[in-house]
């Protein structure tokens, strides 16, 4: 899931790149497209402006030899010469002749057009050799006297005049070199930068094409060997796995969304609702429990939501594990939330009460077999087939101990009873065969079922297809010894003893050595435990304490209630649940619920928090959860009334042909 986000993650930022190198794109484009239309529209004034510009910074503002250039004179080029820019004044009009001479003239008639006219008076320099143009303006016109005086000769020199060609040539000759370096320097600088611009361009051209090409590539259809490839991988499924449980979890929630909270609860109660036995939900899937019948159920000890049940073999599926393990949840309905596998029929299936992630199972072929459910389907840890555990199917298992000390503690139909570490299956920690030498033909006992009584790790109860059930010792103790009780013979059914369980250890009043039996005889029993500290030395026969035969079929399970003393539930051949309460009724149950579609019900377990919920299991693969409501609260006076009622069946002798024995008025004397 994490790649996934990663992958979408990386295909969003290439988007947003390749939107943004669009963007800049179109403004490049843009810019280009104002620029040369600027430039076509004012290319010529521009160009112009600029070379005027480069010329002043290049030659100054007098370089280009406009009107500024006149006004070179020799008293700005030579030092002291003076400044021919003002005008002289003279007595009257005057020219300096080649010759030297002056000459004065006056013409009385003329001096009306002199005074209408400025005169221009052009002088010439020996020492510069400078033609000047002055403007003479007289104030007045005096008389003039003509006369002519001889004044000296000057030294002829070579006139050297200056002009706009002789002063400029070799600066307009360099200016024009610098524009022209300057003006190609510019061209190629710009040239440059529209070549660096088109490079950029292009790449941004090229990498836009490749994300594009990345883009199409993450987001192409896929072939259908990608697809199949993909449906196939393990991650891919795994996450699908845990994806769809969770979703269907949430579906599955029982919660009423549309519960009106402001409408009083009290109204329109049922006095009879607390006596309902109602159907939660079924558990069954086509995949897994198709021609399969569920031979043990159990409840996780942790997670009250949690059930478990074991199938025997599909006869039409020959590719399938002959065993099936599946875990179900109260909120996944359609399928498990585990499936684990067996190469034999699984018969017996328990939690470990310590470890919540551990499933014990045991098969036909007498292999005891570990799953965890962080593991996959196959057993993390099974024993070996071998002479040292069992070799034949075990039918019944309990864990005994506590979290620190315990063991696994498993029967077979050979006799054997095996003690194992639940974190050593190589070889058992402990084995018991347990025989009878009063056996014709053989001195093995046929373990059907198996139980121990509450806070007892050493001493328990097994039942047999004889129909006897027996006590037994995994050690030696005072008065006993390991193995076998031969002589103490719990005796009262005619049939395989199918199911036993010992009354559980709670409330105010110990009855933890009462237990029930149910057989292939239509009956169920309730015993009493003989005491363990006077074992019998002779044969002798234990009678049950009362019988309840009010079933159509085999009875294939009991089970007392976990929190009410004087409640126990039972399944049979029929398909019907019942409920008995001792201290309501004894001849009859108080509620008879027909299961499903009338198939037999092989196994009843209660649920570990309160009681509440029953798991029933089918022989038509359905694993049926059923809630008993108000029953399973037991009222203050149903240990007092539980005496009594015990002690009624004790003392009225005969009862329902059961003989009073000893063990009988042991009770009463209680």
């Amino acid at each position: 899931m994490s790649d996934n986000r990663r992958v979408r993650a990386e295909l969003e930022a290439k988007r947003a790149k390749l939107e943004e190198m669009r963007r800049v794109k179109r403004e490049r484009q843009k810019a280009a497209t104002e620029r040369r239309t600027s430039d076509a529209s004012g290319s010529s004034a521009a160009r112009t402006q600029e070379l005027d510009s480069l010329l002043v910074s290049l030659l100054g503002p007098t370089g280009r030899g406009g009107a500024d250039s006149t006004d070179l004179t020799p008293s700005s080029s030579i030092p002291g010469t003076p400044s021919l820019g003002q005008p002289i004044g003279l007595p009257g009009p005057s020219t300096l002749s080649s010759s030297g001479r002056i000459s004065r003239q006056s013409d009385l008639e003329s001096s009306d057009r002199r005074s209408s006219a400025t005169p221009l008076i052009r002088s010439t320099s020996s020492a510069t050799d400078h033609v000047v143009d002055r403007v003479m303006t007289p104030r007045y016109l005096p008389d003039l006297i003509d006369i002519e005086q001889e004044l000296f000769e000057l030294p002829q020199k070579e006139r050297v005049v200056y002009n706009k060609e002789v002063q400029t040539p070799s600066v307009e000759t360099q200016s024009t070199h610098d524009i022209e370096e300057e003006i190609r320097r510019r061209l190629l600088k710009e040239r440059d930068l529209e070549e660096e611009q088109a490079a950029r361009d292009r790449e941004l051209e090229e990498e836009s094409l490749q994300l594009d090409k990345e883009i199409e590539q993450e987001i192409r259809e896929l072939t259908e060997e990608e697809r199949s490839s993909i449906l196939a991988a393990p991650e891919f499924l795994d996450f699908v796995e845990q994806s769809s449980k969770i979703v269907q979890r949430a579906l599955n929630d029982g919660y009423d969304y549309i519960r009106d909270y402001t409408v009083s609860g009290e109204a329109g109660g049922d006095d009879s609702e607390g006596k309902r036995v109602k159907k939660v939900c079924e558990f069954f899937d086509e995949r897994y429990g198709k021609n399969r019948s569920i031979t043990d159920v159990d409840w996780s000890p942790k997670y009250p939501e949690l059930s478990v049940a074991s199938y025997n073999k599909n006869p039409a599926a020959l590719n399938e594990p002959d065993g099936i393990v599946a875990v179900w949840n109260l909120h996944l309905l359609e399928r498990p939330e585990f499936v684990f596998h067996s190469q034999s029929d699984v018969l017996s299936v328990t939690f470990s009460p310590f470890h919540s992630n551990l499933v014990f199972g045991g098969t036909y072929s007498g292999q005891i077999l570990l799953w965890d459910t962080r593991s996959k389907h196959l057993p993390v840890l099974k024993t070996p087939l071998s002479a040292a555990g069992h070799t034949h199917p075990v039918y019944a298992m309990q864990m005994v101990g506590t979290q620190n000390a315990h063991n696994l503690i498993t029967s077979s139909t050979d006799g054997m009873v095996c003690s194992w570490l639940v974190d050593m299956l190589a070889q058992p920690q402990e084995t018991l065969e347990l025989i009878h030498a009063g056996h014709n033909k053989t001195a093995e006992v046929a373990i059907t079922t198996l139980d121990f009584p509450d806070n007892e790790t050493t001493t328990f109860w097994v039942g047999t297809e004889e129909g006897n059930i027996y006590q037994a010792n995994r050690y030696d103790r005072a008065g006993a010894k390991a193995g076998l009780n031969q002589y103490d013979v719990y005796k009262g059914h005619s049939g395989p003893v199918m199911g036993l369980h010992f009354h559980p250890l709670i409330g105010p009043v110990d009855f933890s050595d009462l237990f029930l039996s149910c057989s292939a005889d239509w009956t169920v029993k309730l015993w009493r435990a003989k005491s363990l500290a006077k074992p019998s030395t002779t044969l002798h026969s234990v009678p049950p304490l009362y019988s309840f035969d009010e079933a159509d079929d085999y009875v294939y399970d009991v089970k007392w209630h976990p929190a009410h003393p004087a409640l126990f539930g039972t399944v049979d051949g029929s398909g019907k649940f019942d409920l008995w309460n001792l201290n309501t009724d004894t001849e009859v149950p108080v509620v008879s619920t027909a299961v499903g579609s009338g198939r037999a019900m092989n196994k009843l377990q209660w649920d570990s928090k309160d009681g509440r919920r029953a798991a029933l299991g089918g022989s038509d693969g359905r694993l049926y959860i059923y809630d008993i409501g108000d029953l399973a609260i037991p009222r203050e006076s149903e240990w007092t009334d539980m005496q009594k009622t015990v002690s009624g069946i004790v003392g009225g002798g005969q009862t329902n042909g059961v003989a009073e024995t000893d063990s009988a008025r042991v009770l009463a004397g209680r």
